[in-house]
Formats: structure tokens, sequence, C-alpha cells
């Protein structure tokens, strides 16, 4: 569907031709969420031992990618310096917040850092591993497990599991070796059936999303919403936030206080939910929204 979809470019987006006005072929929208890349600059924490200084390391993380699948280099890079006895799980920290591996990068950086310069700033830790705070990642079958488990939620939500399990392994595999590959071409090919829905529903049965609040310790907010009302008509982006975390919505006579991110960008409110949710859902096929405070300056 041709849509002027009008979004504002954001810091650590590369999303460039999702700009004010112009008319955006779908798969442009696609390709420009995948191929987001965030300017980081990776530092171990001051207090590792190492044999000699460690130079800080540079890489364009994926925004749609996990930070313990994308981060070998940085792994290696840093060991090197290190004594073998030194070593345990790798964990990273960005301003006293540990990062958790299982969100998609780029939510974490719209959650923590969407309002700082780049590069985005990480500290390495391979000691005191925070048990309370993080999941452990010992490989990455661990990551693929969590990646396809959100998958399959998702598929529950929009067309009651009947495509993902319809699918085959080799298809299941083709998904999570696409992501892991960084390959849009592969994944893509088995993730558009994900994507589709009979023309007579107008959208799928539920809307697979996730809120985040930088301001609250609740992990996020989940629940049952659907991309059509009763009446026929779409539901909107503000609608979706209206039901299910009002606060975020600025009053008509209000100051603006918050700022809703998607993949870096501030969507229109007035957005089609099922559009948003075919186009910018991340690879695990959820839409994870930001909700962050508004910068004061």
């Amino acid at each position: 569907m041709g849509l002027q979809f009008q979004l504002r470019k954001r810091r650590g987006s590369t999303c460039a031709s999702l700009l004010p006005g112009r008319m955006t072929d779908d798969k442009d929208v696609l390709r420009d969420v995948w191929f987001g890349r965030i300017p980081t600059c990776f530092t171990l924490y001051q207090d590792e031992i190492t044999e000699r200084e460690a130079e800080p390391y540079y890489l364009l993380l994926p925004r749609i990618s996990y930070l313990t699948l994308v981060t070998d280099k940085v792994k290696k890079h840093f060991q090197k310096v290190m004594r073998q006895e030194e070593i345990n799980e790798i964990w990273f920290e960005y301003e006293g917040t540990p990062l958790k591996w299982h969100y998609p990068i780029g939510l974490l950086f719209d959650l923590h850092a969407s309002n700082t310069a780049l590069p985005w700033n990480i500290t390495v830790h391979f000691k005191n591993f925070p048990e309370k705070d993080l999941l452990h990642c010992h490989s990455k079958d661990v990551i693929e497990a969590h990646f396809m488990a959100c998958i399959k939620e998702a598929d529950a939500l929009k067309h009651k599991s009947q495509v993902i399990n319809e699918m085959q392994k080799k298809d299941h595999k083709q998904l999570w070796m696409g992501l892991q590959n960084d390959k849009f071409e592969q994944f893509w090919a088995i993730n558009r059936k994900l994507m589709e829905y009979p023309p007579e529903d107008n959208g799928f049965r539920y809307i697979p999303f996730r809120i985040y609040q930088a301001t609250t310790e609740r992990p996020f907010i989940q629940k049952l919403f659907r991309p059509i009302a009763s009446g026929g008509q779409l539901h909107t982006l503000g609608d979706l936030l209206k039901d299910v975390c009002p606060s975020a919505i600025t009053p008509e006579d209000g100051e603006k206080k918050t700022q809703i991110m998607i993949h870096g960008i501030e969507p229109m409110l007035e957005t089609p939910i099922q559009w948003l949710s075919e186009h910018m859902s991340y690879p695990d096929n959820f839409l994870h929204i930001s909700i962050i405070p508004r910068p004061t300056d």
C-alpha cells in the first residue's frame, strides 16, 4: 500500500529515506529498517585486570540484532589483553545500566541512549555478572531459542499460530540464519508469510507489540490489541497508546513530555498500527516501542 509516511530522522538511525513528506515504497521501509546501524565504541571496564592497555573497539551495530550475536570481535579484541583466569562471561553496560542481550540492539539504544551523542559508549565486563539484571547467554543456541520463541508468540497473536506451525523446520532455520548472517532477502523470503493475512480480515488478529518506558522498573507493557476497530476503521499508533499507556499521550493543551520511538524515529500517531506491524516490527515480529522523556534542552 502506498502511504505518505512522515517520520523524523533520529540519532542512531540510518533510515535516511524515511524523511518527511516522501512517498515511500514499502520494501524501501523494510530495507531501511533492516540496515539501520548504530556507531558504537566498546571500552573495557577500568577494574578489569589486563596485561597491557586495552584499546577501545569500534563497531557499527545492527539495530535489528542482539548484542551477544554480533560482538564476537569485541570479545576477542579484549580477551587478547587479559589473563585467561580473569575471563568469565561477557556482559555489557551503559552508564551503570546492564544491557539486556535478549532485547534487540535498536530497542536498547532507543530506551537508554537515544538523546546522547554518537558513538554509543558501551562498557565491557568479564567479571561480576549481574545475576538479578541479566539472563545468561552461554551460546548462540540460547539466542536462537529466544528469537524463535518470540516469533512463535507473535504468530499466535497474529494467526493463532497457523502460519508458523505450517512452516517446515528448514523455514524456521532460514529465519534464524537470515538474522544471524544479516541476509535481508534470505530472511524476508520466509518472514513475508508471517506478515500476510486473508484479504477479508483487513489485518492481523492481534498486534504483537511491547511498550517500554525508561522511567519505570516494569519490564514492558503487553496486552491484546486489534488493528481494526469494531466499526471497521483502522486503529492507529495513537489509539494503541491511549488504550495501553495513556500517560504517553500529550494533552491537547499540554506540553509534550515524552517521545515515542520505534527504530530511532518518531512515527506520527496517526499511522495505522497494522502498517507499523507489517513494516517496522523487529525480526522477532514484535513492534518494540520505547517511551522516553523528551529532552529539556
